[in-house]
């Protein structure tokens, strides 16, 4: 009977991350890499976030960093698409 009862708690630990996971709601973009258009990626980020010239440099140059936080999937998505496109690695988290 033990087996069993572990095998049950398992499962139900197994569906409780399960559902934290889909009920995520708040992502973070975070650039995990520069990668070659440096130049790029820092025009990027001074679109999708009010920093100034020189921030937005030393953000980019401190990868891997958050650049925006808690946003909704499709906005992460976007911003994520956005700094792809200039030639960055980025992760949603």
């Amino acid at each position: 009977a033990a087996p069993v009862a572990m095998t049950t708690v398992q499962g139900v630990a197994g569906t409780e991350e399960a559902a934290a996971e889909e009920e995520q709601t708040e992502f973070n973009v975070t650039l995990k890499e520069i990668g070659p258009n440096k130049i790029n990626v820092i025009k990027a980020v001074r679109e999708v976030t009010t920093l100034g010239l020189k921030e937005a440099k030393e953000l980019v140059e401190s990868a891997p960093t958050a650049v925006k936080e808690g946003l909704g999937k499709e906005d992460a998505d976007e911003l994520k698409a956005k700094l792809e496109g200039a030639g960055a690695v980025v992760a949603v988290e």
